[in-house]
């Protein structure tokens, strides 16, 4: 049993800013406070509304990672931007060399007997901030004391700028479904991995959370590029290695041939030279006969 929070989510809610028909952004960070590989995995009580990049993945110890979740764009405002949806992230100590792609839901169920830490995360609705509204005072266009004191009026009894929906679009759009609290984990389902809707209209972020993302994938695309062009390197040096080695064996492999040959032809000559042939000595051995025949008659 670990006595240790695994994970550190900061910050502890998402918060988007909600506008019709946009979608909304919004990043959290998890920290590894163990010195293990955590895996992790996000689940929302409504899949369909969000969509999570990554939704699962490895940290290592004392390091940190980012996951990014979409809302797709609404078409009808909440009452007072109120929303009952809710993440969950779970999270585990897993071996040292697991892969991503050995990442599975079995891993996070707590039958498997693992500990497992779950943290959860409610979502927060925000008014986008309002244009001020200008009026010509003395010629000039200065900003209307009483928009301005009205918006301080909404923002003390709502706690959030409201700014109110255009008239006629809440009569064209069908209904807003929501889902009930979360009951533990049976009514968390899995986040899918950005799968956009058809008739999703595309993102507009700010233009800060634009350029820190933009920022940030550089910098990953950077490590990436520069790690596999240094496995590149690595891998062309090992094909020359392994070519010269190649033709150093076939040169020793063509002098073992050519010096068994010689030694062959060696063995052959010296199988000639040693001894006399068999019809030379019978030559000798029939003459011999015939002169002792005629000495010795």
């Amino acid at each position: 049993m670990m006595t240790t929070e695994l994970l550190d989510v900061q910050p502890c809610e998402l918060k988007f800013t909600f506008e019709l028909k946009k979608q909304s952004l919004c990043s959290i960070q998890l920290g590894n406070k163990s010195d293990h590989y955590v895996a992790f995995k996000v689940k929302t009580t409504s899949p369909k509304k969000y969509c999570v990049r990554p939704n699962a993945g490895i940290i290592k110890p004392k390091a940190t990672c980012d996951f990014t979740v979409t809302m797709q764009a609404q078409r009808v405002t909440p009452p007072d931007l109120q929303c009952k949806d809710k993440f969950l992230i779970l999270s585990t100590v897993i071996p040292f060399g697991t892969t991503e792609e050995e990442i599975t839901s079995d891993m996070f169920s707590k039958d498997s007997g693992k500990y497992i830490e779950e943290k959860k995360l409610r979502v927060v609705l925000i008014s986008p901030p309002s244009s001020p509204v200008f009026v010509p005072i003395n010629g000039e266009l200065k900003q209307d004391p009483c928009y301005e004191n009205s918006v301080k009026k909404d923002r003390v009894l709502s706690g959030v700028e409201n700014i109110p929906p255009p008239h006629g679009v809440a009569e064209d759009v069908e209904g807003f479904e929501t889902y009930k609290d979360m009951d533990e984990s049976r009514a968390v389902k899995d986040v899918e991995e950005l799968k956009p809707a058809k008739d999703v209209v595309e993102l507009k972020p700010a233009k800060d959370a634009v350029a820190l993302n933009l920022t940030k994938d550089f910098e990953e695309l950077k490590l990436k590029l520069n790690t596999v062009d240094s496995k590149l390197k690595e891998a062309e040096l090992t094909i020359m290695k392994l070519t010269e080695d190649r033709s150093m064996t076939t040169r020793e492999k063509n002098m073992l041939k050519h010096e068994l040959e010689l030694l062959r032809r060696k063995n052959n000559v010296k199988r000639i030279m040693v001894g006399f042939p068999l019809f030379y000595v019978c030559m000798v051995a029939l003459i011999s006969l015939a002169i002792g025949y005629y000495i010795h008659p």
